[in-house]
C-alpha cells in the first residue's frame, strides 16, 4: 500500500493498518525492507515511550516517531535514529499507535516485556548514542573535506 491517502483511509474505516514503513528514523527497532509494522487508531492519551503514527504540520508527511515525554497538551517526540526533539504534536495530529512490529513472519506486541525493556534502554542510552552520532557525522564530514570520503 503505497498511497498515503488510501493507507489513512484503511486506518480510518478498520482502526488497523499494517504497512512497510520507509526511512530511518526509527532503526534499529524498524528497519525499512525488513519489517512491517502494526498501527491501530489511538484510543485516548499516550504515554511516555508509545509510537505515534502523526502528521507533521499542514503537509501530507507522516512520521512514526517515539513519545519522549508527555506534556499536559502536547508531545515531545524524537525518532530512535534521530538527534533532534519535536515539539508542539498534538492529539489531533495523532493518527494511530504502533502497537506491534512483524519481523521475519512473527508479531511482537508493544506489549512484549522485550519490547518495553528495548524502548526504555534505548531511551535511557541516548546521551552515549547522542555523542556517537555527533563524532560519527563530524569525522565523516573531516574525511570528506580531506578527499577521503565521497
Amino acid at each position: 500500500m503505497s498511497d498515503i491517502s488510501s493507507m489513512i483511509d484503511e486506518l480510518e474505516q478498520n482502526g488497523r493498518l499494517i504497512y512497510s514503513n520507509h526511512g530511518t528514523s526509527m532503526m534499529p527497532l524498524i528497519k525499512q525492507g525488513r519489517d512491517l509494522v502494526v498501527i491501530e487508531k489511538a484510543k485516548g492519551r499516550l504515554r511516555k515511550y508509545d509510537v505515534p503514527l502523526y502528521k507533521v504540520g499542514t503537509s501530507h508527511r507522516y512520521v512514526l516517531h517515539r513519545i519522549i515525554k508527555v506534556r499536559d497538551n502536547d508531545y515531545v517526540i524524537r525518532g530512535d535514529n534521530c538527534l533532534n526533539r519535536e515539539y508542539g504534536i498534538t492529539d489531533d495530529d495523532i493518527l494511530g499507535v504502533l502497537v506491534a512490529v512483524i519481523r521475519n513472519g512473527r508479531e511482537v506486541s508493544v506489549e512484549s516485556t522485550g519490547f518495553k525493556i528495548y524502548s526504555r534502554i534505548w531511551h535511557f542510552i541516548f546521551p552515549v548514542r547522542f555523542l556517537y552520532m555527533k563524532a560519527r557525522r563530524t569525522g565523516g564530514k573531516i574525511l570528506r573535506k580531506l578527499g577521503l570520503r565521497k
